[in-house]
């Protein structure tokens, strides 16, 4: 087993196929084929169940690719930590689906264009789900929304810096009255991201304050356009950050109501380094203070 074998497995198993893992690693794909091999020989199992052309991963290869990755982003990690100063090699991203489409296109277009060598991974989740793989090392690090209350939810083995802060609207169907408080709110259905989304659960907390007898429905959606579609047509309520809204112009005759200011952070592994990072973190850093 070695660095160049994982690197084969990894690609066969991203793509699903010999033929385009040889075409992303520029190898011949016998050779891949080859690697592949002689990994499910040293392990004494079958990584992959070959159905023609297609390799998909069989349950050990599943097992497998979890240590596989972290050894990967170990090696990156090891290169950056002897080569400081240096921008290079891979960077996995973690975002908020809200902060992705609202705070990151244009310092990740200032970022690559100042380092272009850099293979920047982007991928979306809700912050319990991103805090939790960057702590496994799937990532290398993560914008996740702070919990109310100072650290809360943060664990000792992350470490973060606040980048900027988000403005939380409660989003109501347009002509709805007057909102002074959560028992003025007239849908008993919130329109939310999936349970380890940091602002469903202030949303929910705020909407705890409504009377008893009217329980709160919860419509669970995979992104902010079908919430605010929900809220459109009167259905439901929803709980969205003011930068997305602002994305929106065709959306403003919907009610809102600012319920909290939370922070977003910039997480990584406690004692990870890397010049890639580094790099990152200063342009988001100075993307918001342009802003």
């Amino acid at each position: 087993m070695d660095l160049s074998s994982l690197e084969v497995f990894r690609a066969v198993a991203e793509t699903g196929s010999v033929t385009r893992a040889a075409a992303a690693l520029d190898r011949a794909p016998s050779n891949v084929t080859t690697r592949v091999r002689a990994l499910e020989d040293d392990l004494g199992v079958a990584l992959f169940l070959r159905d023609g052309k297609r390799m998909a991963l069989t349950a050990e290869g599943e097992t497998f690719l979890g240590y596989a990755l972290r050894l990967l982003a170990l090696e990156a990690e090891a290169r950056g930590a002897v080569r400081p100063g240096i921008p290079s090699g891979r960077l996995r991203l973690g975002a908020m689906e809200s902060t992705a489409a609202s705070r990151l296109p244009e310092p990740l277009a200032r970022f690559h264009a100042s380092w272009p060598e850099v293979a920047l991974d982007l991928a979306t989740g809700t912050s319990r789900d991103l805090a939790e793989r960057v702590r496994a090392h799937d990532l290398d690090c993560a914008l996740i929304a702070a919990a109310p209350g100072v650290g809360d939810g943060l664990d000792p083995g992350l470490e973060a810096v606040p980048l900027f802060a988000e403005d939380l609207l409660l989003v109501a169907p347009a002509g709805h009255g007057p909102i002074a408080g959560p028992d003025d709110v007239g849908p008993d259905t919130l329109a939310a991201l999936p349970a380890g989304c940091t602002y469903r659960a202030v949303a929910e907390a705020w909407l705890q304050g409504r009377r008893a007898g009217r329980p709160l429905r919860r419509i669970e959606l995979a992104s902010y356009d079908a919430m605010l579609a929900c809220v459109a047509a009167g259905v439901a309520v929803a709980v969205v950050p003011r930068s997305v809204l602002d994305l929106r112009p065709g959306l403003a005759h919907l009610v809102t109501v600012p319920i909290a200011r939370l922070p977003t952070l910039l997480i990584r592994r406690r004692g990870y380094r890397s010049a890639a990072f580094e790099a990152l973190k200063a342009v988001l850093a100075a993307s918001h203070q342009a802003a």
